[in-house]
């Protein structure tokens, strides 16, 4: 990724992107509110506060770092996301971004949700 590769994770506003995520759950059979879960289960936001910053353009750096309670579990996240590992990523953000693409992904394949969240 170049220098400024990260930058433009952190300017990106969850609300613009979100619906991707919801894009490529639904299209695998997957609902909206499964992609919910991933998200409140990562960060420790209620349902009204997620909707919250994604109505409010709230960027992926602000959403992370506001995030009431990120749940220690995400650092059992491990695998290849996007052609890197994302147990190796330094820049918090980033990381954190990828963790929560590395989750969409595993709903989009159809793994059950307990496995995704590190429940079994």
């Amino acid at each position: 990724m170049t220098a400024s590769g990260p930058h433009r994770v952190y300017a990106m506003r969850v609300g613009h992107v979100y619906p991707l995520y919801v894009a490529k759950a639904t299209k695998k059979g997957r609902t909206q509110g499964e992609v919910d879960d991933i998200l409140r289960w990562l960060t420790g936001y209620t349902q009204a506060q997620l909707e919250a910053h994604l109505r409010d353009g709230t960027t992926f750096e602000a959403f992370f770092a506001r995030a009431p309670c990120p749940n220690p579990a995400r650092a059992r996240i491990t695998g290849v996301i996007c052609g890197v590992r994302v147990e190796t990523i330094d820049d918090p953000v980033m990381r954190e971004v990828r963790y929560l693409d590395k989750l969409i992904d595993e709903l989009a394949r159809g793994r059950p949700m307990p496995k995704i969240l590190r429940e079994a």
